[in-house]
């Protein structure tokens, strides 16, 4: 089969619109109706359904777009791998997954530390929600991802290798001018009245389950797009936060953070294809798992102080 013919279906499926599908891949709607028509010949059954607003896959095009899009980000990755070797680069760009809060500064600077020990890397940063970054792993799009068992947690897939890295405690972000700004820890007690922001569902369930264990609930008022948006609710007085502690070494200069009494935490994984491991893949892992050995041997220590 024409792997050209299988990206205009995957395109289609994307789009939802053969008319979409057509202008992005610089056909004519007619050749793109045609090639969806001679695949489902080939295969002998319906691969779309049309509907009101455009297109989508039936049961067996769902199949088949899965397996398609496998196969064509295998043929992606075989290409660059020949162009890089052709052009004297054999080693392909590292590409990097992490949540945001992970984003803003501990795999970045464990990148930089691997560059420092190895030499010059070539690598790309993707920030995003860890489902969704699972789900570019699976499809060949990442090397690595740094990612959390926050709700709903991560899935059991074969096909990737997981690593954990250590469990991450997540604080309370407030306006510096907030009363409880600069204390130590506090109780969710002394929080219940505020008014909160969050930005995915997963640090909301962390959130409301640490209030019901204290008895106690929490009003989520206020819903930020992402990450940056919340601490900017918090930075303008307009609500508080729960944050991961990872990020307290990246918060803007108008927030501050203050540990809770038991509080919630999430684990931190690192995940890789089991097949076609990049070569810098594995030192990355080392690297990360240092960084968080460092910081509890860190926390273990000013435990001892207090």
């Amino acid at each position: 089969m024409d792997l050209t013919v299988w990206r205009t279906f995957v395109t289609v499926c994307r789009l939802g619109s053969l008319l979409a599908a057509a202008a992005e891949l610089n056909h004519t709607q007619s050749a793109v109706s045609r090639q969806i028509a001679g695949l489902e010949r080939q295969l002998g059954v319906p691969l779309v359904k049309r509907h009101p607003r455009g297109v989508r896959p039936t049961p067996a095009g769902e199949v088949f777009r899965r397996h398609a899009l496998a196969t064509l980000n295998e043929a992606d990755r075989a290409v660059r791998a020949v162009r890089e070797l052709r052009d004297g680069a054999p080693v392909r760009t590292l590409a990097v997954g992490a949540t945001p809060s992970l984003a803003a500064g501990i795999v970045p600077e464990a990148i930089r530390a691997l560059s420092e020990r190895d030499g010059a890397l070539r690598w790309s940063l993707l920030p995003g929600l860890s489902g969704y970054l699972h789900d570019r792993v699976t499809a060949g799009r990442l090397d690595i991802a740094v990612v959390t068992d926050a709700p709903p947690g991560l899935p059991h897939d074969p096909r990737v290798e997981r690593r954990f890295l250590g469990l991450d405690e997540m604080v309370v972000v407030l306006p510096v001018g907030h009363p409880l700004a600069g204390r130590g820890p506090v109780r969710i007690q002394a929080l219940a009245d505020q008014i909160w922001t969050e930005d995915n569902d997963g640090s909301a369930a962390l959130l409301r389950q640490h209030a019901a264990r204290a008895g106690v609930g929490v009003r989520i008022d206020l819903a930020a797009a992402d990450l940056p948006g919340k601490l900017a609710l918090v930075a303008t007085g307009h609500a508080i936060a729960l944050v991961p502690g990872v990020l307290t070494c990246a918060l803007r200069a108008d927030v501050t953070a203050v540990p809770l009494f038991d509080p919630p935490a999430r684990g931190i994984y690192a995940i890789t294809p089991r097949r076609d491991a990049h070569p810098a893949a594995a030192p990355l892992l080392d690297r990360l798992a240092a960084a968080f050995a460092s910081e509890d041997d860190q926390d273990d220590e000013d435990d001892e102080d207090d």
